[in-house]
C-alpha cells in the first residue's frame, strides 16, 4: 500500500453509528526520526499517534488535543499533540534500561489524560486509569465511563506505519428503539472484531471497510490530511526567555558560559542566544512598550 497520512470518516446510513480510520506513515516516521527510541516505545508511540488523531475527529473544536500517558514504570511518558486540523507531534520518555514488554509491563499503574486546549474557551481534561492491557482498551473504558458514548478503538503500529480504527455510537436519530440500537451496535462490533492486525496495517481504508461491512449501507467521506508539524519557533523560545526577566537571564547566561541553548523536546530544534541576542530581545521589548505609549 502506498504511503499515506490521512484520516477518513465513514457513516452507516441506516444506523446511528459513525467510524473513523487513520493512516499515519510519513508523519509517524518524522516523529520517530527525531529520537532513537527502542522498538516497544516506537510501537506504543505509534498507537498513541493514531489514537490522538481519532480522538481529534470525535470532538468539534478549534485548538489542540493532547493525549498523554504517564507512569512510574520504565516508560514514564507517552504524549502526542494533535491540532484540530490534524497537525501532529509526539514524544516519549523512558528509562535507559527499558526492556521488551507490553503496555501494562512498561507503564504499570499508569494514567491516561485527554486534554482539549481550545483556541478560545476553557481548557478541559479527562483522566482515566491505563487499564485493560492496551491503549485501545483504556480508551474504550474512558468513553464508556466518562462520555457515555459506546466507542471502540483498534490501534496498530510497527515502527514504520501507524493505523487506527474507531466505531462510535451516535445520539438516537435513525434508530429510535433502544433494543434496535443495541442490536445494531453489537452486530457492527462483531463484524469489526474480525479485522486482523495484518489487514489494518496492510490495506487501504476502502478495502478494509468493504471486507468488514460490504453488506451494510455505508458512506465513506473524503480524506483529511494528517501531517507532522512542530509548533516550536524562535519567537516562542525568545518569549519564554524574556519572561524570565533581563537580570535573571543575564545571570543565567554567565552561568552557562556566555551561551543559552533552548532545545525543543519534540523535534530537537535548537535555539541559541549569546549576550548580543539577549540585548536585542530586550531592546525589541522596550521599543514595543514605547510604541504602545
Amino acid at each position: 500500500m502506498a504511503s499515506q497520512d490521512i484520516t477518513q470518516r465513514f457513516l452507516f446510513e441506516n444506523a446511528d453509528v459513525r467510524g473513523e480510520m487513520v493512516s499515519a506513515d510519513q508523519s509517524y516516521r518524522e516523529i520517530l526520526a527525531k529520537h532513537d527510541y527502542p522498538e516497544p516505545v516506537k510501537a506504543l508511540l505509534g498507537e498513541m499517534l493514531a489514537a490522538a488523531v481519532l480522538l481529534s475527529t470525535t470532538i468539534k473544536f478549534d485548538g489542540l488535543l493532547i493525549l498523554q500517558a504517564k507512569s512510574e514504570g520504565p516508560l514514564s511518558t507517552l504524549m502526542v499533540e494533535c491540532s484540530s486540523d490534524q497537525a501532529v507531534r509526539g514524544i516519549a520518555r523512558y528509562a535507559d534500561d527499558l526492556q521488551e514488554g507490553n503496555l501494562t509491563e512498561l507503564m504499570p499503574d499508569g494514567v491516561l489524560a485527554i486534554t482539549i486546549d481550545p483556541a478560545n474557551g476553557q481548557r478541559y481534561q479527562g483522566i482515566v486509569s491505563l487499564e485493560g492491557g492496551s491503549l485501545a482498551a483504556a480508551l474504550d473504558g474512558y468513553f464508556a465511563n466518562s462520555e457515555q458514548l459506546p466507542t471502540r478503538f483498534r490501534l496498530q503500529a510497527d515502527g514504520r506505519i501507524a493505523r487506527g480504527f474507531l466505531l462510535q455510537a451516535l445520539p438516537a436519530d435513525r434508530q429510535l428503539d433502544p433494543e434496535d440500537r443495541a442490536a445494531t451496535w453489537q452486530h457492527l462490533n462483531v463484524l469489526a472484531d474480525t479485522l486482523t492486525a495484518e489487514e489494518l496495517i496492510g490495506l487501504d481504508n476502502a478495502t478494509v471497510l468493504h471486507r468488514l461491512f460490504h453488506q451494510e449501507d455505508l458512506r465513506l467521506f473524503d480524506a483529511q490530511v494528517v501531517r507532522f508539524e512542530c509548533s516550536c519557533s524562535a519567537e516562542r523560545s525568545s518569549n519564554a526567555l524574556v519572561s524570565l526577566g533581563k537580570d535573571d537571564l543575564l545571570a543565567l547566561l554567565q552561568e552557562q558560559g556566555g551561551r543559552i541553548e533552548v532545545d525543543c523536546q519534540f523535534c530537537n530544534a535548537r535555539y541559541e542566544y549569546d549576550v548580543n541576542a539577549i540585548e536585542a530581545l530586550f531592546s525589541a521589548v522596550d521599543e514595543h512598550a514605547r510604541q504602545l505609549h
